[in-house]
């Protein structure tokens, strides 16, 4: 048995109306996904300063501060260095704090050469987290030993 189409108007225009409607509903429920998927960023800052320039054998002063408004962290913000090839190390960090965090460090260098420094804000679960989150870092600022 075969079926005609006795209402005069070809069953291709259906089919490419019901395409155009899969497409949009479509694309809508991807839209719609993808939103839902994107990450809410939070607010934050971490800023950190340095003298530009210190003699051989002169402390030196970093001091950092910064924060951020993500729920359910405690926030630890850690002075880090890089120099004279020695890569990325934590020179120290603050106390866990719920709010606003800061910190201070103070060194000396025995000789000359570029150094660098930056704040990293980290996010914890609690004040002994061994897997804290790192939400901000700082622009990184050298100080010319001299």
């Amino acid at each position: 048995m075969t079926r005609t189409n006795t209402s005069g108007t070809s069953g291709k225009s259906g089919m490419k109306a019901r395409a155009g409607r899969v497409a949009v509903i479509g694309a809508l429920g991807l839209a719609s996904v993808s939103l839902a998927v994107a990450p809410a960023f939070a607010k934050g800052a971490v800023e950190i300063t340095a003298p530009h320039t210190v003699q051989v054998g002169k402390t030196i002063t970093v001091t950092a501060h910064g924060g951020d408004d993500s729920a359910g962290y405690l926030h630890q913000l850690c002075v880090e260095e890089n120099g004279f090839g020695e890569g990325w190390h934590q020179e120290t960090c603050s106390t866990p704090a719920k709010g606003d965090a800061r910190v201070t460090a103070q060194g000396t260098s025995a000789r000359g050469g570029d150094l660098r420094f930056r704040a990293v804000l980290y996010g914890l679960t609690s004040k002994h987290d061994q897997k804290p989150v790192r939400l901000h870092a700082s622009d990184v600022v050298t100080v010319h030993v001299r």
